[in-house]
């Protein structure tokens, strides 16, 4: 009898809950006035996605992986929000496009107030992750920009908002355009515990939502994970990658050969931060020389997802991946300052790729494009257009 009458009210309990559709019994993420507030400008899940990282297992680092979902939320939106300009019309996506690796199709993108910018976006894409190569959480990390002039992400966002010919906007007043719209207070509220960020929280959140951009769901690092596990700098000169074409074997080879030395083995870092190439004879541009002196040279940048990411160089001047080949088979310019690899006996060393080895470093230049990352809903717009 006692079970029968523990069934019934069992069951009783059942069916009340179910019949009462407002009753919950999870506790909401926001509150209910910050969730009403969340969603009439922006496409936010109700809980915060996951930005945790977690690498390959071929690759060993001691860099906190760790993102704070919050900060990152927060982050997403403000990388996404054309109030930072000073017009309203440009946003950091603007510049750098989710389907594009986040970089642009242009060589110089458009600014605030009209104008553009005087150099190339570089993609944000084109490395594994910002933590292990950009800034200074790990150890000699790349500086930031085309004339490695900036030392963290935070800087570089910074003074990328502050450019006349970018976002045209002050740190300060960043701040107090930010803290004066609505869908920011909840936003700020969980990611630190406050209602009005600082300048500092607000260029944090950016930098947490950048670290949290990973670009290694690719053909190539399936292919090197089969081969090697728990290696950072993975030696794979002469190695047939599994599921690999030939021909993407063969035009590895041939990046290892001629490219690698300058833009690294592809999982590990460039060779070099900086360099001239041989664009030009004479550059309009000075690159880092402006701050640094000496001749004109610019970032070596490493090369994932670079054939989503046309036009190239730091003033967008070759317009697909043919003319960089091009470039460094036939057309190295023997430039005052040109990089000591790229010269032979005074003269600049041109590589004469053949046809077959131009096709080959296509082919696996392709096996480095991140096809999850430039679809991932997590990094993309979250406003309501």
């Amino acid at each position: 009898m006692k079970n029968v009458l523990f069934l019934l009210t069992l069951t009783l309990s059942f069916l009340l809950t179910s019949c009462n559709d407002d009753l919950e019994y999870s506790e909401k993420y926001y509150s209910e006035e910050d969730q009403e507030v969340i969603n009439r400008h922006l496409n936010l899940p109700n809980t915060p996605y996951s930005y945790n990282i977690k690498y390959p297992e071929y690759i060993t680092t001691f860099v906190n992986t760790n993102i704070d979902y919050d900060k990152a939320t927060l982050g997403r939106v403000l990388f996404y929000d054309k109030s930072l300009s000073s017009d309203k019309s440009v946003s950091c996506a603007s510049c750098h496009k989710q389907e594009l690796a986040f970089s642009d199709d242009v060589a110089f993108s458009p600014g605030a107030e009209g104008k553009v910018t005087t150099r190339n976006s570089l993609a944000l894409g084109s490395v594994i992750n910002f933590r292990l190569y950009y800034g200074s959480e790990v150890f000699n990390g790349i500086p930031f920009f085309w004339d490695n002039s900036a030392a963290t992400i935070q800087e570089q966002s910074q003074r990328t908002l502050a450019n006349p010919n970018e976002m045209n906007m002050h740190i300060t007043q960043v701040h107090s355009r930010v803290n004066s719209i609505e869908y920011y207070k909840p936003l700020i509220k969980k990611a630190f515990n406050t209602e009005i960020a600082t300048g500092d929280q607000i260029l944090d959140a950016i930098a947490e939502f950048t670290n949290s951009i990973t670009n290694y769901n690719t053909k190539f690092d399936n292919g090197v994970a089969k081969h090697y596990k728990n290696r950072f700098n993975t030696n794979i000169e002469g190695v047939n990658l599994q599921d690999f074409t030939a021909l993407e074997n063969k035009g590895k080879d041939v990046y290892l050969t001629n490219c690698a030395p300058c833009h690294g083995t592809v999982a590990g870092r460039p060779g070099k931060t900086e360099s001239n190439n041989g664009l030009y004879m004479d550059y309009k541009d000075k690159g880092a020389a402006v701050h640094a002196g000496g001749s004109p040279r610019f970032k070596v940048p490493t090369l994932r997802n670079v054939m989503l990411t046309a036009p190239y160089m730091h003033d967008g001047s070759l317009a697909t991946i043919d003319d960089v080949i091009e470039h460094y088979s036939k057309n190295i310019k023997n430039t005052v300052g040109l990089d000591p690899l790229l010269r032979s006996n005074n003269q600049a060393l041109k590589m004469n790729l053949t046809e077959d080895d131009k096709s080959a470093l296509k082919a696996f230049l392709s096996t480095m494009t991140d096809e999850k990352v430039i679809s991932d809903v997590k990094f993309s717009d979250p406003f309501i257009r």
